[in-house]
């Protein structure tokens, strides 16, 4: 069975935020450490990243219809 599974543009989808803030919080020491890095970039588990917004506190982004809005980039 294939895991959910995330690169980093997920996560800008998942977490409500842009490119660069993604990139600030994958260099935290209590960022889910990525299961691959292949030639696209670090995939996470998705289950792993939203285990981690949630202990902190943090609101995920509606995922139901694709449409991303993100505060960051207006």
């Amino acid at each position: 069975m294939m895991e959910d599974l995330a690169g980093s543009q997920e996560l800008e989808h998942m977490l409500g935020v842009s490119r660069q803030r993604v990139q600030q919080l994958i260099g935290h020491a209590d960022f889910p450490v990525p299961v691959a890095v292949l030639a696209m970039g670090k995939v996470w588990r998705k289950a792993d990243v939203v285990a981690w917004a949630t202990a902190r506190g943090r609101q995920l982004a509606d995922q139901g219809d694709g449409v991303h809005q993100d505060a960051d980039r207006a």
